[in-house]
Protein backbone atom coordinates (compact mmCIF):
# COMPACT_ATOMS: atom_id res chain seq x y z
CA UNK A 1 0.00 0.00 0.00
CA UNK A 2 1.75 3.21 -0.92
CA UNK A 3 -0.19 5.68 0.27
CA UNK A 4 -2.19 5.99 3.81
CA UNK A 5 -6.16 4.96 3.23
CA UNK A 6 -9.14 6.66 5.60
CA UNK A 7 -11.54 5.17 7.30
CA UNK A 8 -14.69 6.33 9.19
CA UNK A 9 -16.44 4.81 12.11
CA UNK A 10 -18.93 5.75 14.69
CA UNK A 11 -16.57 4.11 17.18
CA UNK A 12 -13.34 2.64 17.63
CA UNK A 13 -12.56 0.24 20.29
CA UNK A 14 -8.80 -0.04 20.60
CA UNK A 15 -8.18 -3.89 22.49
CA UNK A 16 -10.32 -6.83 22.50
CA UNK A 17 -9.53 -7.77 26.35
CA UNK A 18 -12.12 -7.99 29.00
CA UNK A 19 -12.71 -4.77 28.46
CA UNK A 20 -12.88 -3.98 24.91
CA UNK A 21 -14.77 -6.93 24.26
CA UNK A 22 -17.73 -6.00 26.78
CA UNK A 23 -17.62 -2.82 25.22
CA UNK A 24 -17.91 -4.06 21.80
CA UNK A 25 -20.93 -6.61 22.76
CA UNK A 26 -22.81 -3.54 24.24
CA UNK A 27 -22.23 -1.32 21.61
CA UNK A 28 -23.61 -4.30 18.99
CA UNK A 29 -27.03 -2.13 19.14
CA UNK A 30 -25.75 0.80 17.23
CA UNK A 31 -24.76 -1.13 14.18
CA UNK A 32 -28.51 -2.29 14.00
CA UNK A 33 -29.44 1.78 14.37
CA UNK A 34 -26.71 1.57 11.32
CA UNK A 35 -23.90 2.86 12.92
CA UNK A 36 -19.96 1.75 12.17
CA UNK A 37 -17.95 0.13 15.36
CA UNK A 38 -14.82 -1.73 15.19
CA UNK A 39 -12.66 -2.82 17.26
CA UNK A 40 -8.81 -2.50 16.52
CA UNK A 41 -6.42 -5.60 18.18
CA UNK A 42 -3.14 -5.42 17.62
CA UNK A 43 -2.96 -9.22 18.81
CA UNK A 44 -3.87 -11.95 15.77
CA UNK A 45 -6.92 -14.41 15.82
CA UNK A 46 -5.55 -17.85 16.40
CA UNK A 47 -7.97 -20.79 15.18
CA UNK A 48 -9.22 -23.13 17.69
CA UNK A 49 -6.81 -25.84 16.10
CA UNK A 50 -3.94 -23.53 16.92
CA UNK A 51 -3.85 -23.76 20.78
CA UNK A 52 -1.70 -26.80 21.44
CA UNK A 53 -1.11 -26.18 25.19
CA UNK A 54 3.07 -26.16 23.94
CA UNK A 55 4.64 -23.69 26.57
CA UNK A 56 7.06 -21.79 24.85
CA UNK A 57 5.18 -21.82 21.37
CA UNK A 58 1.82 -20.43 22.70
CA UNK A 59 4.07 -18.37 25.11
CA UNK A 60 5.26 -16.63 21.97
CA UNK A 61 1.43 -16.93 19.96
CA UNK A 62 -0.13 -15.38 22.97
CA UNK A 63 1.93 -12.94 24.84
CA UNK A 64 3.72 -9.59 24.34
CA UNK A 65 7.42 -9.92 24.14
CA UNK A 66 6.47 -13.84 24.83
CA UNK A 67 5.41 -13.20 28.47
CA UNK A 68 9.02 -11.75 29.32
CA UNK A 69 8.09 -7.77 29.61
CA UNK A 70 9.92 -6.49 31.98
CA UNK A 71 10.03 -3.15 34.55
CA UNK A 72 12.75 -0.46 33.67
CA UNK A 73 14.81 -1.61 36.40
CA UNK A 74 14.79 -5.64 35.30
CA UNK A 75 12.97 -6.75 38.52
CA UNK A 76 10.13 -8.09 37.73
CA UNK A 77 8.14 -9.49 34.45
CA UNK A 78 4.79 -8.42 33.88
CA UNK A 79 2.45 -10.90 31.65
CA UNK A 80 -0.16 -9.69 29.90
CA UNK A 81 -1.73 -10.99 26.06
CA UNK A 82 -1.41 -9.20 22.66
CA UNK A 83 -4.11 -11.64 21.14
CA UNK A 84 -7.99 -11.78 20.05
CA UNK A 85 -9.24 -11.65 22.98
CA UNK A 86 -7.02 -9.93 25.19
CA UNK A 87 -5.66 -11.34 28.58
CA UNK A 88 -9.01 -13.31 28.84
CA UNK A 89 -7.29 -15.99 26.48
CA UNK A 90 -4.80 -16.86 28.96
CA UNK A 91 -6.10 -16.52 31.98
CA UNK A 92 -7.62 -18.95 34.92
CA UNK A 93 -11.42 -17.82 34.42
CA UNK A 94 -11.22 -17.20 38.39
CA UNK A 95 -14.26 -14.50 38.77
CA UNK A 96 -14.80 -12.53 41.92
CA UNK A 97 -17.11 -9.29 42.69
CA UNK A 98 -14.63 -6.57 44.09
CA UNK A 99 -14.68 -6.06 47.43
CA UNK A 100 -16.79 -3.07 48.88
CA UNK A 101 -14.05 -1.78 51.35
CA UNK A 102 -11.68 -1.49 47.68
CA UNK A 103 -14.42 0.39 45.99
CA UNK A 104 -14.79 2.79 49.00
CA UNK A 105 -11.61 3.02 49.73
CA UNK A 106 -11.60 4.35 45.95
CA UNK A 107 -13.87 7.26 46.65
CA UNK A 108 -14.26 8.20 42.78
CA UNK A 109 -17.41 10.13 42.82
CA UNK A 110 -20.21 8.17 40.91
CA UNK A 111 -19.07 4.96 41.60
CA UNK A 112 -21.05 2.65 43.69
CA UNK A 113 -19.91 -0.65 45.09
CA UNK A 114 -23.94 -1.68 44.63
CA UNK A 115 -23.37 -1.01 40.68
CA UNK A 116 -20.61 -2.92 40.24
CA UNK A 117 -21.71 -5.48 41.76
CA UNK A 118 -25.07 -5.90 39.52
CA UNK A 119 -22.73 -5.08 36.22
CA UNK A 120 -20.58 -8.30 37.31
CA UNK A 121 -23.22 -10.51 38.34
CA UNK A 122 -24.56 -10.02 34.39
CA UNK A 123 -21.41 -10.90 33.14
CA UNK A 124 -20.92 -13.68 35.93
CA UNK A 125 -24.27 -15.25 34.13
CA UNK A 126 -23.30 -14.63 30.85
CA UNK A 127 -19.85 -15.68 30.78
CA UNK A 128 -21.13 -19.29 33.12
CA UNK A 129 -19.37 -18.69 36.57
CA UNK A 130 -19.71 -21.65 38.65
CA UNK A 131 -17.67 -23.58 41.49
CA UNK A 132 -16.36 -26.58 39.89
CA UNK A 133 -17.47 -30.06 40.30
CA UNK A 134 -15.05 -32.32 42.46
CA UNK A 135 -14.06 -34.21 39.55
CA UNK A 136 -11.84 -31.41 38.16
CA UNK A 137 -10.38 -30.59 41.77
CA UNK A 138 -6.94 -32.24 41.73
CA UNK A 139 -4.34 -33.13 44.43
CA UNK A 140 -2.35 -29.90 44.08
CA UNK A 141 -5.70 -28.30 45.03
CA UNK A 142 -7.13 -30.58 47.68
CA UNK A 143 -3.83 -30.60 49.57
CA UNK A 144 -4.35 -26.53 49.76
CA UNK A 145 -7.85 -27.01 51.07
CA UNK A 146 -6.43 -29.79 54.01
CA UNK A 147 -3.12 -27.73 54.40
CA UNK A 148 -4.89 -24.62 54.51
CA UNK A 149 -7.41 -25.49 57.09
CA UNK A 150 -4.81 -27.41 59.59
CA UNK A 151 -2.98 -24.44 59.75
CA UNK A 152 -6.01 -22.06 60.69
CA UNK A 153 -6.61 -19.93 57.47
CA UNK A 154 -10.16 -19.98 55.44
CA UNK A 155 -9.88 -21.52 52.16
CA UNK A 156 -12.46 -20.42 49.84
CA UNK A 157 -13.28 -22.08 46.26
CA UNK A 158 -13.29 -19.81 43.05
CA UNK A 159 -15.95 -19.56 40.58
CA UNK A 160 -14.48 -19.89 37.26
CA UNK A 161 -15.94 -18.88 33.92
CA UNK A 162 -15.69 -22.48 32.02
CA UNK A 163 -18.42 -24.42 30.18
CA UNK A 164 -17.42 -27.87 29.90
CA UNK A 165 -14.38 -28.09 31.40
CA UNK A 166 -12.12 -31.38 30.70
CA UNK A 167 -9.57 -30.76 33.15
CA UNK A 168 -6.09 -29.95 30.59
CA UNK A 169 -4.66 -27.66 32.97
CA UNK A 170 -3.07 -25.28 29.83
CA UNK A 171 -5.27 -22.15 31.07
CA UNK A 172 -2.38 -19.98 31.29
CA UNK A 173 -1.54 -21.27 27.46
CA UNK A 174 -5.04 -20.37 25.93
CA UNK A 175 -7.87 -22.95 26.99
CA UNK A 176 -7.13 -26.11 24.15
CA UNK A 177 -10.76 -27.55 24.57
CA UNK A 178 -12.47 -24.04 24.30
CA UNK A 179 -14.06 -24.78 27.33
CA UNK A 180 -13.16 -20.75 29.16
CA UNK A 181 -15.06 -18.45 28.01
CA UNK A 182 -13.10 -15.44 27.76
CA UNK A 183 -14.32 -12.31 25.58
CA UNK A 184 -12.77 -14.63 22.67
CA UNK A 185 -15.71 -17.02 22.98
CA UNK A 186 -18.82 -14.79 23.99
CA UNK A 187 -18.88 -11.17 23.82
CA UNK A 188 -16.65 -10.64 20.70
CA UNK A 189 -18.37 -13.79 18.67
CA UNK A 190 -21.66 -11.77 19.27
CA UNK A 191 -20.24 -8.65 18.88
CA UNK A 192 -19.26 -9.29 15.35
CA UNK A 193 -23.00 -11.70 14.74
CA UNK A 194 -24.17 -7.78 15.07
CA UNK A 195 -21.96 -6.59 12.63
CA UNK A 196 -19.11 -4.90 15.06
CA UNK A 197 -15.92 -5.18 12.91
CA UNK A 198 -12.93 -6.56 14.66
CA UNK A 199 -9.23 -6.25 12.68
CA UNK A 200 -6.56 -7.78 14.20
CA UNK A 201 -3.02 -7.45 13.78
CA UNK A 202 -3.95 -3.82 14.02
CA UNK A 203 -1.54 -1.63 15.97
CA UNK A 204 -2.60 1.98 17.25
CA UNK A 205 0.25 4.15 17.20
CA UNK A 206 -1.52 7.18 18.18
CA UNK A 207 -4.42 9.01 18.14
CA UNK A 208 -4.72 12.59 16.87
CA UNK A 209 -6.89 15.93 18.52
CA UNK A 210 -8.45 15.93 15.31
CA UNK A 211 -10.17 11.96 16.48
CA UNK A 212 -8.31 10.78 14.20
CA UNK A 213 -6.13 6.99 14.84
CA UNK A 214 -3.16 6.60 12.71
CA UNK A 215 -3.27 2.48 12.54
CA UNK A 216 -0.59 0.02 11.23
CA UNK A 217 -2.00 -3.06 9.77
CA UNK A 218 0.39 -6.13 10.20
CA UNK A 219 0.82 -8.93 7.51
CA UNK A 220 1.06 -12.52 8.58
CA UNK A 221 4.63 -13.46 9.34
CA UNK A 222 5.85 -16.72 7.84
CA UNK A 223 4.83 -19.77 10.12
CA UNK A 224 3.82 -17.38 12.77
CA UNK A 225 0.04 -18.56 14.61
CA UNK A 226 -3.18 -17.12 13.75
CA UNK A 227 -4.95 -15.82 10.45
CA UNK A 228 -3.69 -12.51 8.05
CA UNK A 229 -5.55 -9.20 9.30
CA UNK A 230 -8.87 -8.51 8.15
CA UNK A 231 -7.61 -5.34 6.25
CA UNK A 232 -4.67 -5.38 4.00
CA UNK A 233 -1.31 -4.86 5.69
CA UNK A 234 -0.33 -1.04 5.47
CA UNK A 235 -1.06 2.66 7.22
CA UNK A 236 -4.86 3.58 7.65
CA UNK A 237 -6.01 6.87 9.10
CA UNK A 238 -9.12 6.19 10.86
CA UNK A 239 -11.35 8.84 11.70
CA UNK A 240 -13.74 8.13 14.43
CA UNK A 241 -16.63 9.79 16.70
CA UNK A 242 -15.95 8.24 19.87
CA UNK A 243 -12.88 6.55 20.74
CA UNK A 244 -12.67 3.64 23.36
CA UNK A 245 -9.20 2.85 24.87
CA UNK A 246 -8.85 -0.91 26.30
CA UNK A 247 -5.26 -1.65 25.41
CA UNK A 248 -4.75 -2.27 28.95
CA UNK A 249 -2.73 -1.18 31.72
CA UNK A 250 0.31 -0.77 30.10
CA UNK A 251 -1.14 0.01 26.39
CA UNK A 252 -3.29 2.82 27.18
CA UNK A 253 -0.98 4.71 29.13
CA UNK A 254 1.21 4.46 26.64
CA UNK A 255 -0.64 5.30 23.61
CA UNK A 256 -2.10 8.10 25.27
CA UNK A 257 1.57 9.72 26.16
CA UNK A 258 2.66 9.17 22.90
CA UNK A 259 -0.62 10.92 21.37
CA UNK A 260 0.54 14.30 22.98
CA UNK A 261 -2.84 15.27 23.44
CA UNK A 262 -4.39 18.43 24.21
CA UNK A 263 -5.83 17.96 27.41
CA UNK A 264 -3.97 18.04 30.95
CA UNK A 265 -3.70 15.25 32.76
CA UNK A 266 -1.00 15.58 35.38
CA UNK A 267 -2.10 12.16 36.77
CA UNK A 268 -1.64 9.79 33.52
CA UNK A 269 0.44 6.67 33.43
CA UNK A 270 0.64 7.23 37.31
CA UNK A 271 -0.21 4.91 40.10
CA UNK A 272 0.44 1.97 38.18
CA UNK A 273 -0.12 -1.52 40.67
CA UNK A 274 0.24 -5.00 39.89
CA UNK A 275 -0.07 -7.83 42.39
CA UNK A 276 3.52 -8.62 42.63
CA UNK A 277 3.40 -12.83 42.94
CA UNK A 278 5.80 -15.17 43.59
CA UNK A 279 5.50 -19.33 42.61
CA UNK A 280 5.96 -21.00 45.69
CA UNK A 281 6.51 -25.09 46.00
CA UNK A 282 6.45 -27.74 48.37
CA UNK A 283 7.43 -31.27 47.75
CA UNK A 284 5.91 -34.29 48.77
CA UNK A 285 6.76 -37.97 49.37
CA UNK A 286 4.44 -39.30 46.18
CA UNK A 287 3.69 -37.82 42.69
CA UNK A 288 0.66 -35.38 43.45
CA UNK A 289 -1.73 -34.83 40.16
CA UNK A 290 -1.47 -30.97 39.45
CA UNK A 291 -1.03 -30.97 35.38
CA UNK A 292 -5.04 -32.39 35.42
CA UNK A 293 -7.78 -30.81 36.50
CA UNK A 294 -8.79 -27.15 36.27
CA UNK A 295 -5.51 -25.59 38.28
CA UNK A 296 -6.46 -22.89 40.14
CA UNK A 297 -9.50 -23.64 42.46
CA UNK A 298 -9.11 -22.34 46.13
CA UNK A 299 -7.55 -19.16 47.55
CA UNK A 300 -7.01 -17.77 50.61
CA UNK A 301 -7.58 -13.72 51.34
CA UNK A 302 -5.32 -12.01 53.75
CA UNK A 303 -5.43 -8.87 51.67
CA UNK A 304 -7.56 -6.73 54.23
CA UNK A 305 -5.42 -8.32 57.40
CA UNK A 306 -1.58 -8.83 56.09
CA UNK A 307 -1.63 -7.61 52.05
CA UNK A 308 -1.63 -11.09 50.22
CA UNK A 309 -3.71 -13.38 48.90
CA UNK A 310 -2.84 -17.38 48.04
CA UNK A 311 -4.29 -18.93 45.21
CA UNK A 312 -3.39 -22.94 43.73
CA UNK A 313 -1.64 -22.65 40.81
CA UNK A 314 0.18 -25.02 38.09
CA UNK A 315 2.72 -23.78 35.84
CA UNK A 316 4.82 -25.73 33.31
CA UNK A 317 8.65 -26.28 34.22
CA UNK A 318 10.30 -23.71 32.08
CA UNK A 319 8.20 -20.58 33.60
CA UNK A 320 8.65 -22.77 37.17
CA UNK A 321 12.13 -23.17 36.83
CA UNK A 322 12.73 -19.67 35.94
CA UNK A 323 10.42 -18.73 39.12
CA UNK A 324 12.30 -20.25 41.70
CA UNK A 325 14.58 -18.79 43.83
CA UNK A 326 18.58 -19.10 43.62
CA UNK A 327 20.54 -21.87 41.16
CA UNK A 328 22.83 -24.67 41.59
CA UNK A 329 22.13 -28.05 43.68
CA UNK A 330 18.57 -26.44 45.74
CA UNK A 331 17.37 -25.64 42.43
CA UNK A 332 18.48 -28.74 40.52
CA UNK A 333 17.04 -31.30 42.93
CA UNK A 334 13.01 -29.21 43.48
CA UNK A 335 12.65 -29.39 39.56
CA UNK A 336 13.96 -33.23 39.36
CA UNK A 337 11.07 -33.06 42.17
CA UNK A 338 8.62 -31.35 39.50
CA UNK A 339 5.57 -34.83 39.75
CA UNK A 340 5.66 -34.31 43.41
CA UNK A 341 5.39 -30.29 43.96
CA UNK A 342 2.62 -28.91 45.41
CA UNK A 343 2.57 -25.18 44.06
CA UNK A 344 0.88 -22.07 45.70
CA UNK A 345 0.72 -18.71 43.79
CA UNK A 346 1.50 -15.65 46.24
CA UNK A 347 0.04 -12.31 45.15
CA UNK A 348 1.02 -9.22 47.30
CA UNK A 349 -1.85 -6.63 47.30
CA UNK A 350 0.99 -3.49 46.56
CA UNK A 351 -0.83 -0.28 46.42
CA UNK A 352 -0.75 3.22 44.38
CA UNK A 353 2.49 5.07 45.51
CA UNK A 354 4.01 7.96 43.77
CA UNK A 355 6.92 6.80 40.94
CA UNK A 356 4.90 3.62 39.79
CA UNK A 357 4.14 4.70 36.70
CA UNK A 358 3.79 3.98 33.29
CA UNK A 359 5.48 6.10 30.74
CA UNK A 360 7.07 6.18 27.01
CA UNK A 361 10.52 5.81 25.23
CA UNK A 362 11.72 8.06 22.50
CA UNK A 363 10.49 5.46 20.38
CA UNK A 364 7.09 5.77 22.08
CA UNK A 365 7.93 2.38 23.59
CA UNK A 366 6.10 1.59 26.60
CA UNK A 367 8.61 1.56 30.28
CA UNK A 368 6.97 0.88 33.26
CA UNK A 369 8.87 1.83 36.70
CA UNK A 370 8.03 -0.21 39.57
CA UNK A 371 9.63 0.29 43.18
CA UNK A 372 9.01 -2.26 46.17
CA UNK A 373 7.72 -0.66 48.73
CA UNK A 374 8.41 -1.92 52.60
CA UNK A 375 4.69 -2.63 53.15
CA UNK A 376 4.84 -4.97 49.83
CA UNK A 377 8.30 -6.69 50.43
CA UNK A 378 6.80 -7.78 54.19
CA UNK A 379 3.44 -9.05 52.51
CA UNK A 380 5.30 -10.76 50.63
CA UNK A 381 7.26 -12.48 53.42
CA UNK A 382 3.98 -13.12 55.71
CA UNK A 383 2.54 -14.85 52.20
CA UNK A 384 5.30 -16.86 52.16
CA UNK A 385 5.11 -17.89 55.37
CA UNK A 386 2.11 -18.88 55.34
CA UNK A 387 1.74 -20.84 52.21
CA UNK A 388 5.14 -22.52 53.62
CA UNK A 389 2.85 -23.51 56.95
CA UNK A 390 -0.18 -24.83 54.16
CA UNK A 391 2.40 -27.11 52.47
CA UNK A 392 3.60 -28.27 55.48
CA UNK A 393 0.40 -28.88 57.09
CA UNK A 394 -0.70 -30.84 53.73
CA UNK A 395 2.24 -33.18 54.58
CA UNK A 396 4.94 -31.68 52.56
CA UNK A 397 8.88 -33.23 53.27
CA UNK A 398 10.09 -29.38 52.23
CA UNK A 399 9.97 -26.34 50.75
CA UNK A 400 11.43 -23.97 48.43
CA UNK A 401 11.14 -20.73 48.96
CA UNK A 402 13.16 -16.84 49.22
CA UNK A 403 15.12 -18.01 51.87
CA UNK A 404 19.34 -18.26 52.85
CA UNK A 405 19.39 -21.03 52.19
CA UNK A 406 16.33 -21.50 49.81
CA UNK A 407 15.22 -25.00 51.17
CA UNK A 408 13.71 -25.42 54.34
CA UNK A 409 13.24 -28.95 55.83
CA UNK A 410 9.24 -29.86 57.83
CA UNK A 411 11.73 -30.01 60.40
CA UNK A 412 12.61 -26.41 60.76
CA UNK A 413 8.51 -25.68 60.27
CA UNK A 414 8.31 -23.83 63.29
CA UNK A 415 10.96 -21.73 62.39
CA UNK A 416 9.76 -20.62 59.54
CA UNK A 417 9.63 -16.67 60.79
CA UNK A 418 12.75 -16.93 61.40
CA UNK A 419 13.77 -18.47 58.37
CA UNK A 420 11.61 -15.96 55.89
CA UNK A 421 11.75 -12.31 56.18
CA UNK A 422 11.40 -9.29 54.36
CA UNK A 423 15.48 -8.56 53.51
CA UNK A 424 14.92 -11.99 51.23
CA UNK A 425 12.94 -10.66 48.97
CA UNK A 426 15.12 -7.40 47.57
CA UNK A 427 14.58 -6.75 44.26
CA UNK A 428 17.02 -8.52 41.88
CA UNK A 429 17.57 -11.60 44.28
CA UNK A 430 13.96 -13.40 43.71
CA UNK A 431 11.78 -13.61 40.84
CA UNK A 432 8.88 -11.84 40.74
CA UNK A 433 6.24 -11.76 38.17
CA UNK A 434 2.96 -10.00 37.74
CA UNK A 435 -0.19 -10.22 35.81
CA UNK A 436 -2.70 -8.36 36.95
CA UNK A 437 -1.53 -5.09 35.43
CA UNK A 438 -4.04 -2.04 36.77
CA UNK A 439 -3.86 1.95 36.97
CA UNK A 440 -2.34 4.60 34.52
CA UNK A 441 -5.82 6.01 33.75
CA UNK A 442 -7.15 6.13 37.25
CA UNK A 443 -10.89 7.49 37.77
CA UNK A 444 -11.69 10.47 39.93
CA UNK A 445 -13.57 13.92 40.44
CA UNK A 446 -10.73 16.12 37.91
CA UNK A 447 -7.85 16.31 36.10
CA UNK A 448 -6.21 17.21 39.13
CA UNK A 449 -6.30 14.20 40.54
CA UNK A 450 -7.42 11.30 37.79
CA UNK A 451 -7.64 10.77 33.79
CA UNK A 452 -11.18 10.10 33.40
CA UNK A 453 -14.25 9.97 35.62
CA UNK A 454 -16.48 7.55 36.77
CA UNK A 455 -18.02 6.59 33.31
CA UNK A 456 -14.57 6.70 31.69
CA UNK A 457 -14.61 9.93 29.94
CA UNK A 458 -11.27 11.53 29.70
CA UNK A 459 -11.41 14.58 31.22
CA UNK A 460 -11.10 17.45 28.80
CA UNK A 461 -11.75 15.37 25.88
CA UNK A 462 -15.33 13.89 25.82
CA UNK A 463 -14.89 12.09 23.12
CA UNK A 464 -12.25 10.10 24.31
CA UNK A 465 -13.02 6.92 26.74
CA UNK A 466 -11.43 4.21 28.74
CA UNK A 467 -12.41 1.02 29.60
CA UNK A 468 -9.84 -1.22 30.98
CA UNK A 469 -7.67 -2.09 34.28
CA UNK A 470 -5.99 1.82 33.69
CA UNK A 471 -9.16 3.15 34.96
CA UNK A 472 -8.10 1.40 38.71
CA UNK A 473 -7.02 4.68 41.04
CA UNK A 474 -5.54 1.91 43.17
CA UNK A 475 -4.89 -2.08 43.47
CA UNK A 476 -8.40 -4.25 43.66
CA UNK A 477 -6.82 -6.85 45.75
CA UNK A 478 -8.55 -9.88 43.57
CA UNK A 479 -8.38 -10.84 39.82
CA UNK A 480 -9.83 -7.71 38.03
CA UNK A 481 -11.51 -9.47 35.32
CA UNK A 482 -15.10 -9.27 36.62
CA UNK A 483 -14.65 -5.63 37.38
CA UNK A 484 -12.97 -4.54 34.00
CA UNK A 485 -16.51 -5.78 32.77
CA UNK A 486 -18.60 -3.87 34.95
CA UNK A 487 -16.45 -0.49 34.00
CA UNK A 488 -16.72 -1.65 30.94
CA UNK A 489 -20.24 -1.83 30.50
CA UNK A 490 -20.18 1.85 32.20
CA UNK A 491 -18.67 3.19 29.78
CA UNK A 492 -20.78 1.41 27.14
CA UNK A 493 -23.97 2.56 28.51
CA UNK A 494 -22.47 6.48 28.21
CA UNK A 495 -21.64 5.51 24.31
CA UNK A 496 -24.59 4.08 23.86
CA UNK A 497 -26.59 7.18 25.28
CA UNK A 498 -24.50 10.03 23.10
CA UNK A 499 -24.09 7.71 19.99
CA UNK A 500 -27.63 7.50 19.37
CA UNK A 501 -27.88 11.83 19.55
CA UNK A 502 -27.56 13.44 16.29
CA UNK A 503 -23.99 14.01 15.36
CA UNK A 504 -24.69 18.18 15.48
CA UNK A 505 -26.14 17.54 18.49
Amino acid sequence: MSETTERRYDVVIIGSGAGGGTVAQELAALVRDGRRVVVLEKGPRLGDHEFTGQELEMAAALYADAGGFLTADGTMTLAFASAYGGSTVVYTGTSLTAPERVIRRWSVPGLDHADIVTRSEKFAAQNGVHLLEDSLINDNNRLFVEGGRKAGLRVEQFPVNVRGCRGSSLCNLGCPNQAKQGTNRVQLPRAEREGVEVVTRAEVVRIGVDRSLLVRVAGRPPGAKGGPAEWPPGEYRVRARIVVCAAGAIGTPALLLRSALPARLPRLGQAFTCHPALILVGEHARDITNDVGHPKSYFVDRAAEDGFVLETCMYFPFVTAKSLTGFGASHSATMRAFPRLQMILLLACDRAVPGNRVAVDRAGRPVVYYRFTPETLEALARGTRAAARICFAAGARRVHVPADPPLIEAGEADRLDARVAARHFLPGRVSISAAHLMGGCGMGGSAADSVTDAWGRVHGLPWLRVADASLFPDALEINPYLTIMALADRVAEGIRAEVREPVNA
